[in-house]
Protein backbone atom coordinates (compact mmCIF):
# COMPACT_ATOMS: atom_id res chain seq x y z
CA UNK A 1 0.00 0.00 0.00
CA UNK A 2 1.24 3.40 -0.77
CA UNK A 3 1.07 7.34 0.73
CA UNK A 4 -2.10 8.92 0.64
CA UNK A 5 -2.11 12.48 0.45
CA UNK A 6 -5.27 14.66 2.33
CA UNK A 7 -5.94 18.12 3.20
CA UNK A 8 -4.43 18.39 6.49
CA UNK A 9 -7.25 18.75 9.55
CA UNK A 10 -6.78 20.99 12.66
CA UNK A 11 -6.40 17.66 14.75
CA UNK A 12 -3.50 16.82 12.49
CA UNK A 13 -2.15 20.10 12.76
CA UNK A 14 -1.93 20.30 16.22
CA UNK A 15 -0.53 16.86 16.99
CA UNK A 16 1.91 17.75 14.60
CA UNK A 17 2.46 21.18 15.96
CA UNK A 18 2.61 20.44 19.75
CA UNK A 19 3.64 16.60 19.53
CA UNK A 20 7.28 16.18 16.75
CA UNK A 21 9.99 17.19 17.85
CA UNK A 22 13.71 16.27 16.45
CA UNK A 23 16.93 15.69 17.89
CA UNK A 24 19.71 17.68 18.30
CA UNK A 25 20.44 20.11 15.78
CA UNK A 26 17.42 19.07 13.64
CA UNK A 27 15.27 20.43 16.62
CA UNK A 28 15.62 23.53 14.56
CA UNK A 29 12.70 22.31 12.83
CA UNK A 30 10.20 21.62 15.66
CA UNK A 31 7.04 23.80 14.59
CA UNK A 32 6.99 25.41 18.09
CA UNK A 33 11.31 26.68 17.36
CA UNK A 34 9.88 29.68 14.56
CA UNK A 35 6.59 31.16 16.50
CA UNK A 36 5.65 32.94 13.22
CA UNK A 37 5.43 29.62 11.38
CA UNK A 38 3.74 27.58 14.36
CA UNK A 39 1.20 30.17 14.13
CA UNK A 40 0.55 29.46 10.16
CA UNK A 41 0.49 26.17 10.66
CA UNK A 42 -1.97 25.72 13.43
CA UNK A 43 -4.49 28.74 11.57
CA UNK A 44 -6.61 27.08 9.33
CA UNK A 45 -7.59 30.04 6.96
CA UNK A 46 -3.58 30.14 6.34
CA UNK A 47 -3.25 26.39 5.81
CA UNK A 48 -5.81 26.58 3.53
CA UNK A 49 -6.05 23.43 0.58
CA UNK A 50 -2.24 23.55 0.19
CA UNK A 51 -1.08 21.66 3.08
CA UNK A 52 -1.18 17.74 3.36
CA UNK A 53 -1.08 14.83 5.56
CA UNK A 54 0.49 12.13 4.08
CA UNK A 55 -0.59 8.67 5.80
CA UNK A 56 0.38 4.84 4.86
CA UNK A 57 -1.48 2.17 6.38
CA UNK A 58 -3.48 4.94 8.44
CA UNK A 59 -0.53 5.92 10.04
CA UNK A 60 0.64 9.51 9.95
CA UNK A 61 4.14 9.53 8.15
CA UNK A 62 4.25 13.34 7.26
CA UNK A 63 3.57 16.80 5.55
CA UNK A 64 3.61 18.49 2.36
CA UNK A 65 2.71 22.00 1.45
CA UNK A 66 2.71 22.89 -1.97
CA UNK A 67 2.25 26.92 -2.95
CA UNK A 68 2.07 27.77 -6.36
CA UNK A 69 5.15 30.58 -6.94
CA UNK A 70 4.47 31.15 -10.53
CA UNK A 71 1.94 29.38 -12.96
CA UNK A 72 4.72 26.60 -13.57
CA UNK A 73 6.55 26.64 -10.37
CA UNK A 74 5.17 25.20 -7.12
CA UNK A 75 7.57 25.11 -4.13
CA UNK A 76 7.00 22.53 -1.23
CA UNK A 77 7.83 22.09 1.89
CA UNK A 78 8.07 18.85 4.22
CA UNK A 79 8.31 17.28 7.13
CA UNK A 80 9.03 13.59 8.35
CA UNK A 81 7.69 12.12 11.60
CA UNK A 82 10.54 12.27 13.76
CA UNK A 83 10.97 8.61 14.42
CA UNK A 84 11.21 7.62 10.81
CA UNK A 85 13.76 10.13 10.04
CA UNK A 86 17.23 8.60 9.08
CA UNK A 87 16.00 5.05 8.54
CA UNK A 88 16.01 5.06 4.61
CA UNK A 89 12.44 6.54 4.31
CA UNK A 90 13.06 9.51 2.54
CA UNK A 91 13.64 8.83 -0.96
CA UNK A 92 10.37 7.28 -0.82
CA UNK A 93 8.27 9.82 0.76
CA UNK A 94 9.76 12.44 -1.16
CA UNK A 95 8.96 10.65 -4.59
CA UNK A 96 5.58 10.16 -3.24
CA UNK A 97 5.61 14.12 -2.56
CA UNK A 98 6.90 14.96 -6.13
CA UNK A 99 4.59 12.79 -7.82
CA UNK A 100 1.62 14.11 -6.00
CA UNK A 101 3.09 17.79 -6.75
CA UNK A 102 3.60 16.68 -10.32
CA UNK A 103 -0.55 14.77 -10.75
CA UNK A 104 -2.01 17.88 -8.67
CA UNK A 105 -0.66 20.54 -9.66
CA UNK A 106 0.82 19.85 -13.12
CA UNK A 107 4.29 21.90 -12.79
CA UNK A 108 7.22 22.78 -14.97
CA UNK A 109 9.56 23.43 -11.90
CA UNK A 110 9.34 22.51 -7.94
CA UNK A 111 11.70 24.41 -5.97
CA UNK A 112 12.72 24.03 -2.18
CA UNK A 113 14.69 25.79 0.73
CA UNK A 114 16.43 23.88 3.01
CA UNK A 115 19.03 25.03 5.71
CA UNK A 116 22.37 24.03 5.11
CA UNK A 117 23.47 22.62 7.85
CA UNK A 118 21.12 19.90 6.66
CA UNK A 119 23.34 17.39 4.47
CA UNK A 120 21.35 14.64 5.37
CA UNK A 121 18.53 16.46 3.28
CA UNK A 122 20.61 18.17 0.80
CA UNK A 123 22.01 14.71 -0.22
CA UNK A 124 18.76 13.72 -0.50
CA UNK A 125 17.60 15.78 -2.60
CA UNK A 126 20.24 16.04 -5.15
CA UNK A 127 19.71 12.27 -5.29
CA UNK A 128 16.34 12.49 -6.84
CA UNK A 129 17.34 15.38 -8.90
CA UNK A 130 17.14 19.00 -7.43
CA UNK A 131 19.83 20.78 -8.44
CA UNK A 132 21.49 23.83 -5.56
CA UNK A 133 20.45 27.36 -7.41
CA UNK A 134 21.83 29.13 -4.71
CA UNK A 135 22.10 30.18 -1.28
CA UNK A 136 20.29 32.96 1.16
CA UNK A 137 20.32 34.40 4.57
CA UNK A 138 16.52 34.10 6.27
CA UNK A 139 15.92 35.10 9.90
CA UNK A 140 13.91 32.35 11.33
CA UNK A 141 14.09 30.64 14.82
CA UNK A 142 15.61 33.68 16.92
CA UNK A 143 18.39 33.85 14.42
CA UNK A 144 19.67 34.25 10.82
CA UNK A 145 20.83 31.06 9.24
CA UNK A 146 22.30 30.27 5.87
CA UNK A 147 19.26 28.43 3.68
CA UNK A 148 20.08 26.73 0.06
CA UNK A 149 17.49 27.10 -2.69
CA UNK A 150 17.48 23.85 -5.04
CA UNK A 151 15.16 23.33 -8.15
CA UNK A 152 13.62 20.10 -9.57
CA UNK A 153 12.77 20.23 -13.72
CA UNK A 154 9.39 17.88 -14.11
Amino acid sequence: MGYKFEIMTQEQAEEIAFNWHYDAEYSFYDMEADKEDFVMFLDQQKRGDSNFVVTKENDIIGFFSFNKVTINTIDIGLGMRPNLIGNGNGLEFLKAGIEFAESKYTPQRITLSVATFNQRAIKLYRKIGFEDVGTFTQDTNGDSFEFLKMTYQC
